[in-house]
């Protein structure tokens, strides 16, 4: 299989992302600054510019890895990065207002190693500041005038409704007991890929690229996406705290069918039929009976499932990345980044 070799010399994760960010943060915090008072003030505490009584702090932000692929994207096909400014802190907008939704239905209290905006201000109050990010990234696209915008704003819709379907099918599961290993994939490629495959797209859309170029993008970070979710699976329920923000077995604590546990469900063997039983109850699972279920997701092939997939869409994203015909950096930072995402320690 065709893909990118690394160049010599080339720019770490770190770096990267770093770059990312100091490229988007203003753009960000101008456009959050827009919005009204109350939630401006629960977008910025959630983006951990803020406390919760508004004054200034500095708590970790996220990693900025959809921005990234924006302007690495529009580098991609020959542009630069300053070109899709608009279009990546448009991206970030919406993944922030999905995680602000996420945080309120999964009932996750911490977030970047702090209290979740739910938790502070209230489910109202969080959603509407979700609901806030998600138009405020479409006016940010509108209000850039780039020829592109109209496209822009197309891709990110298409992209939310996605994500509200994936979503809407991740929520269904909680209440179902046969799930489909494959239906689940669907599911997670749709909440998960369909933002990343946008942030690819438009990207290249923004830079300027042929049609076959947005294409083949959007195919990259589709695949990425959802290795992506894979991988977040994985570390939902093996992940280091200190690393992920979380509680540890996070995703068991809820009962949570995520790739892996769906894929243990269905393997129709010892390990899976004890992993139902528990996953049967309706009362929270107590410490040792998490631990269990941890254990009983590898013993059925649940962890092996994910990890091999995870790789393969890996090899998949790369080998659309080298159809693209892509300027040599901007191919070698992005498969920097896709290598960063499918790791189990990131």
């Amino acid at each position: 299989m065709d893909t990118i070799d690394v160049i010599p010399g080339s720019r770490s994760a770190r770096e990267i992302l770093s770059h990312s960010r100091t490229l988007v943060d203003p753009g960000l915090r101008a456009a959050v600054d827009t919005l009204p008072p109350p939630t401006r003030h629960i977008a910025g505490y959630h983006f951990g510019w803020w406390d919760e009584n508004a004054e200034p702090a500095e708590h970790k932000a996220g990693k900025a890895i959809r921005p990234a692929l924006v302007l690495l994207c529009a580098r991609a096909v020959g542009s630069s990065d300053i070109e899709a400014l608009p279009a990546a802190v448009a991206v970030e907008l919406v993944h922030n207002f999905s995680l602000v939704h996420d945080d309120v239905i999964d009932r996750d209290v911490t977030r970047r190693h702090r209290p979740t905006a739910w938790s502070v201000f209230g489910d109202g109050a969080a959603i509407l500041a979700g609901d806030a990010m998600s138009t405020l990234a479409c006016a940010v696209l509108a209000d850039s005038g780039h020829p592109a915008a109209m496209d822009g704003i197309k891709l990110v819709n298409r992209a939310i409704q996605e994500l509200i379907d994936g979503q809407h099918a991740d929520v269904s599961f909680e209440t179902r007991e046969q799930i489909d290993p494959q239906e689940c994939r669907a599911m997670a490629a749709a909440k998960t890929g369909a933002l990343l495959g946008c942030a690819c797209a438009i990207g290249a859309r923004f830079g300027g690229g042929s049609p076959h170029q947005v294409e083949r993008l959007r195919a990259f970070g589709t695949d990425l996406g959802l290795a992506f979710q894979h991988v977040d699976d994985l570390l939902g329920i093996w992940g280091d705290p200190q690393a992920t923000g979380k509680p540890v077995y996070s995703d068991l604590r809820s009962r949570k069918k995520s790739l892996p546990v769906v894929a243990a469900l269905a393997s129709d063997s010892p390990a899976a039929a004890a992993l139902s039983s528990l996953y049967s109850g309706t009362e929270p699972l107590r410490d040792e009976e998490i631990t269990r279920a941890a254990a009983l997701i590898e013993e059925a092939g649940g962890r092996q499932w994910s990890s091999t997939e995870a790789a393969g869409l890996l090899d998949r994203a790369l080998a659309s990345l080298a159809e693209v015909g892509a300027e040599e950096s901007a191919a070698s930072d992005l498969t920097t980044l896709a290598r960063l995402v499918t790791r189990r320690d990131r």
